[in-house]
């Protein structure tokens, strides 16, 4: 079978089966899920530092030599302000309607200040999530590619490897879009949207992928900084809103149990492409 075919065959798996895995999260019943969705939050947050700290910067940089250090630590810094002002900015639009502190609109109560940043701030931190899962899942594909450019039973391992890992996170990005606001149909549709760059990114690197390898590392560093930004920023802010001994201690370890996963799985697909 044609190279290239190949390639947006096991991307479109990579990327869109651990979406529909992971969507199984959306057909429980509404009361189920409201009741599972805070504890998906914590758990969210172990996925997503994982998958930064374990996976994403490590592999950056594996790719660069150590005179680029700074200039990729550098990368990380930028993309986590950088995700501060594109979060500003995207408050700012949902907050055309007057009612949020981005306003600055003193005629509002206090109760109507809250409402409407909590409501923009959950709406950018879906809209970053997105964003973010789109670099993610294109870098992916572009390892893909150079793993089927490589070797073609390297390649459907590999695209499986990234099936299996990106699942527990897909199903925090689920939990996240969810807390956002979206309806069970939006946050379908976007993480499907979000998934198919890892088709773009395995088209490209197979037509220029010496062109792409050199900013890969780079791709990497702002999947990571959007992460460390949403977790840190968007997420964790919302488990200090209960503070009793029991709920602190289910956080801790969903927050926990989402590292210990997205690491082991991250091990065992090492261990596969190995």
């Amino acid at each position: 079978m044609d190279l290239l075919l190949l390639i947006i065959i096991f991307t479109a798996v990579g990327g869109v089966l651990s979406v529909m895995a992971a969507a199984v999260f959306l057909l429980l019943p509404d009361h189920l899920r409201n009741a599972v969705l805070p504890h998906g939050i914590s758990f969210a947050i172990g996925a997503l530092l994982a998958v930064a700290f374990w996976g994403l910067i490590p592999e950056a940089f594996e790719q660069v030599k150590p005179e680029q250090f700074q200039a990729l630590s550098g990368t990380i810094l930028a993309g986590i302000l950088g995700f501060f002002v594109l979060e500003k900015l995207l408050i700012w639009r949902h907050c055309h309607s007057g009612s949020c502190e981005a306003h600055g609109d003193e005629d509002d109560h206090d109760h109507d200040h809250g409402h409407g940043h909590s409501h923009g701030t959950a709406k950018s931190a879906g809209a970053l999530i997105i964003l973010g899962d789109g670099i993610h899942n294109f870098v992916d594909g572009v390892l893909i590619a150079a793993a089927f450019l490589t070797d073609v039973q390297l390649g459907i391992v590999t695209s499986l490897a990234v099936a299996a890992h990106e699942i527990p996170q897909e199903v925090g990005d689920f939990a996240i879009l969810l807390h956002s606001g979206y309806s069970k149909k939006k946050a379908l549709f976007y993480n499907m949207l979000a998934s198919l760059t890892t088709v773009l990114g395995g088209v490209l690197a197979y037509f220029g992928l010496e062109d792409l390898h050199d900013s890969l590392p780079y791709f990497l560093a702002l999947a990571a900084s959007s992460f460390i930004y949403i977790a840190v920023a968007d997420l964790i802010p919302s488990l200090h809103k209960k503070t009793d001994m029991k709920t602190s201690l289910q956080q801790i370890s969903l927050i926990a149990m989402g590292v210990l996963l997205v690491c082991t799985l991250h091990g065992i697909a090492h261990n596969m492409e190995v």
